[in-house]
């Protein structure tokens, strides 16, 4: 059980304290550390779960927890690729969902949009999912069966043709107004929850297929359970569809209301440039707020586990990571 996972089961009880939690560990500037500073960081890290919220007091060790979580995966112990890190997702989110926006002449530029998209979304879900089975790891790193990458590129193209589908509408047909603003305004937002919950449930169906890690109370792996896999994967899709449909989304239903307050607001140089502002704010929100919504280390039943693993243990309740 690495440290981070400790953490999170002592500091991660309610939404307004993981939500603090994450604030801080989503700051940009983590990401320009040398992995050298942070494995040195991590060396002043209580192993004891119960020393946790008393090491918070200590500013140097706060950010030695800071870095920590920012930089390294809760089961494996590894350090995330760059990119992949949570500090990364606000700065490479914004841009990417921005362009997936533009009123595109081409279906084709707006394909390429959407794969870049879904493509970074495959790869936060692959880099921060949990850990294949043990038998399957060849060192502590994680290692993807050629199943599971040939799948996530399928979903990444599938996803991205159907992204660019309200594009291809818009361009292809010569629909009324009303109809370009549902195709180019109003449908992409609950177009791409969809497809961003689809992405993340089929790049993660090795953990429903294959089961996640189970633990008891005090850390130690009881077994490999499907039932729990299924809750990570689907609770992980349900955060990332809300963040992204929301994101889109909401701005547009502002703007419409803010149309009929000024005639100004009703130009495009005008229209634009807010709706782009207006969805980058929210999404700023929503993505601190998504990962804050459900515990990075989920709870689940043991009378709802698989049997030979519930026979296993006398406890309750057994936990495990739910990835982001």
């Amino acid at each position: 059980m690495d440290l981070n996972w400790q953490f999170w089961r002592s500091e991660g009880q309610t939404f307004f304290q993981r939500f603090l939690h994450w604030v801080d560990i989503l700051d940009p500037t983590l990401l320009f550390i040398p992995n050298k500073e942070i494995l040195i960081s991590r060396t002043l890290l209580p192993t004891s779960k119960e020393n946790i919220a008393e090491s918070l007091q200590d500013k140097k060790i706060r950010d030695a927890w800071k870095l920590s979580l920012a930089s390294v995966h809760p089961c494996t112990g590894e350090t995330i690729p760059f990119l992949l890190r949570p500090p990364a997702f606000l700065p490479i989110y914004a841009p990417l969902v921005v362009v997936t926006l533009l009123p595109h002449r081409k279906t084709s530029s707006a394909f390429i949009c959407q794969f870049l998209f879904h493509y970074y979304i495959a790869g936060v879900s692959l880099a921060n999912g949990n850990a294949p089975k043990q038998d399957e790891k060849k060192t502590t790193e994680m290692v993807f069966s050629r199943k599971q990458l040939l799948l996530s590129f399928g979903v990444i193209t599938y996803a991205s043709c159907m992204g660019a589908l309200p594009h291809y509408f818009v361009t292809r047909y010569n629909l009324s107004p009303s109809g370009q603003r549902v195709f180019r305004n109003f449908m992409p937002g609950p177009l791409t929850a969809l497809l961003c919950a689809l992405n993340v449930m089929v790049t993660r169906s090795s953990e429903y297929e294959n089961g996640i890690e189970v633990m008891d109370s005090q850390g130690q792996v009881i077994g490999m359970s499907q039932k729990a896999g299924e809750k990570a994967v689907e609770q992980t899709a349900l955060t990332r569809a809300v963040m992204f449909g929301t994101a889109m989304f909401f701005p547009e239903v502002a703007l419409q209301l803010l149309k009929r307050t000024s005639s100004l607001l009703r130009k495009p140089f005008v229209l634009n440039p807010l709706r782009y502002v207006l969805t980058v704010a929210v999404l700023g929100g929503m993505v601190p707020v998504s990962l804050s919504w459900m515990p990075p280390i989920g709870k689940i039943k043991t009378s709802d586990l698989e049997p030979e693993i519930a026979a296993s243990t006398e406890e309750t309740e057994v936990f495990y990571y739910k990835g982001l």
